[in-house]
């Protein structure tokens, strides 16, 4: 949930309020965060003024600013577009090849948990199946082909 009347920028920087980290740091932290999050170009707009997707990586950039171990994402593609939920995966994918950041993924898209390296299924409360993914996703490829798609689609039209 991110906070209407205050910038991208602002509303990442908010955890660090609480963590009473200085304010040039404060800045610092919350626009490369963004910039992780292919936002840099965005830091002064408001929620209003961002898609759906773009307001996910906003509260993306925002669990990331305090350097988190682990990662816990709640449905994080639930309410976006496929393209917008292959580039939130592609995200989680990078963090965790490149900084080791470790992403616990709530999802009950299929789809979507082929993305990670490990699928922990549960019924009643009760783990029905844990297994390693064996062929895994890569949100970077399947970005690239669905944007192909999309060119050959608008060509023949």
């Amino acid at each position: 949930n991110l906070l209407a009347r205050t910038s991208a920028l602002e509303n990442v920087e908010l955890p660090l309020l609480y963590s009473k980290v200085k304010s040039r740091e404060r800045r610092a932290r919350a626009k490369a965060a963004l910039e992780a999050v292919g936002l840099a170009n965005r830091l002064d707009h408001y929620p209003n003024q961002l898609s759906g997707g773009q307001q996910q990586r906003v509260a993306i950039a925002r669990a990331l600013v305090n350097n988190p171990k682990i990662l816990l994402a709640d449905e994080p593609t639930g309410n976006l577009d496929s393209k917008t939920s292959i580039e939130v995966m592609g995200i989680f994918q990078v963090l965790n090849a490149e900084q080791g950041i470790t992403v616990l993924l709530v999802t009950h898209e299929h789809d979507i948990a082929e993305y990670a390296t490990r699928v922990v299924s549960f019924r009643d409360g009760r783990v029905k199946a844990d297994h390693p993914v064996t062929r895994r996703r890569d949100a970077a490829t399947e970005l690239a082909a669905f944007l192909a798609q999309r060119d050959d689609e608008e060509r023949t039209a």
